[in-house]
């Protein structure tokens, strides 16, 4: 018996919904899409294949039926904390490519080139070029130095009382409402983010100013665009806060995600970005062509076919 439906394939990441957030209800699987069942038993139909990021917030339970359709469809889910402001988990929707993760892992390792993809990520987060003769290090420290003027600047433009870029993770109600914004914002951009970096068949963990962490690549992509977009949204919100600034925060990111188009900028800029290490890129020599080869599918690189 033939199939009723088309085998799922998933779109490419510049077509989707950048993020959504999910919470309190029962995710699995209905007529081949996902539905949201919450406690009243109401049923919710999200269309998985259009989303490039699911944020699970607390009171989320999912499926394996769930987990499996995610993964064909290439969508990225996130468990976070409640209004999305902690990030404990993420589903890698896809396979990152073995020749991208040598030709990335090969730029980190080799001290010339690492330093030119991080002077490239400087020169387009601060749209100038970086000072010359300087360690990853020392542009390290000079970038820290910006960004704490550009929160003050944008405090004073907002008129938002500002102190600094702290909070504590376990005792998160104890924040001052700037903070707590600015971590509403940058967990949406965060992983919108790592959902771009797997669909581009790379290494969230391969970073090049940021070391040491699951996220690094994410953190070094997300910082190039975090100042001209979620940032002035969280100190907007914050300029004039409403009963739930999270939520607010989050509905206003989500709508610039959409409105700038996103999704369509970070996969090229990537690439573009690694190609200043000025490495070629490995091709792949010796491989045997399969007998029966499939269709092509219709996603990013990072994708499992």
């Amino acid at each position: 018996m033939s199939q009723l439906l088309p085998p799922l394939k998933p779109l490419p990441i510049k077509e989707r919904l950048s993020v959504l957030f999910v919470e309190r209800c029962q995710l699995d699987v209905l007529d081949g899409a996902f539905v949201a069942v919450d406690v009243t038993g109401v049923r919710t139909h999200i269309p998985v294949g259009g989303v490039a990021c699911l944020m699970l917030e607390p009171g989320v339970r999912v499926s394996h039926a769930a987990c499996r359709l995610a993964a064909q469809v290439g969508t990225l889910l996130v468990w976070v904390g409640e209004a999305g402001v902690r990030l404990y988990s993420a589903g890698q929707p896809g396979g990152a490519r073995a020749d991208r993760l040598l030709y990335q892992a090969r730029l980190a390792l080799d001290e010339d080139a690492r330093l030119k993809v991080v002077r490239e990520m400087y020169r387009r987060r601060f749209g100038e070029e970086p000072p010359q003769k300087r360690s990853v290090e020392q542009l390290r420290g000079i970038e820290g130095a910006r960004v704490r003027a550009m929160y003050q600047q944008l405090a004073q433009q907002y008129g938002v009382k500002w102190q600094a870029r702290n909070y504590d993770r376990e005792d998160w109600d104890q924040a001052d409402i700037p903070n707590r914004c600015l971590s509403a914002a940058t967990a949406c951009l965060y992983g919108v983010t790592e959902a771009a970096v797997l669909a581009a068949g790379y290494a969230p963990a391969i970073g090049f100013i940021h070391s040491g962490k699951p996220l690094s690549f994410v953190y070094d992509v997300a910082d190039v665009y975090k100042f001209e977009t979620v940032v002035p949204v969280a100190f907007a919100v914050a300029s004039k806060p409403v009963h739930n600034v999270e939520r607010e925060v989050r509905q206003r990111c989500r709508d610039m995600f959409r409105k700038t188009r996103l999704l369509e900028r970070i996969i090229p800029d990537i690439e573009t970005m690694l190609d200043a290490g000025g490495l070629d890129k490995p091709e792949a020599q010796g491989v045997v062509d399969a007998a029966f080869p499939e269709d092509e599918g219709l996603g990013d690189a990072g994708h499992r076919t």
